[in-house]
């Protein structure tokens, strides 16, 4: 599934807009975000990142989520045009 036009969650700027598209379907940190509603195809934004970059918050589904920068690596998103 991997394309040209999709980066890890971890390289969106910030206040840039993308769509999920995939991430790792193993582990309870990926189970989790299954939970809290991070699905393919969802619309997010990120908000801010923290002074060293880790950690990094988005928002989806109309609330604010915070991610490990190791967790925003394996997500792979497509920024808006």
């Amino acid at each position: 599934m991997a394309s040209a036009s999709l980066i890890s969650l971890s390289q969106l700027p910030v206040g840039a807009t993308a769509t999920l598209r995939d991430f790792p379907k193993a582990g309870t940190a990926f189970l989790r975000l299954r939970e809290m509603g991070l699905l393919a195809g969802t619309t997010l934004t990120l908000v801010r990142t923290a002074p060293l970059g880790d950690p990094i918050e988005i928002k989806v589904r109309g609330y604010h989520l915070t991610l490990r920068k190791s967790e925003a690596d394996h997500i792979l998103v497509e920024p808006a045009a």
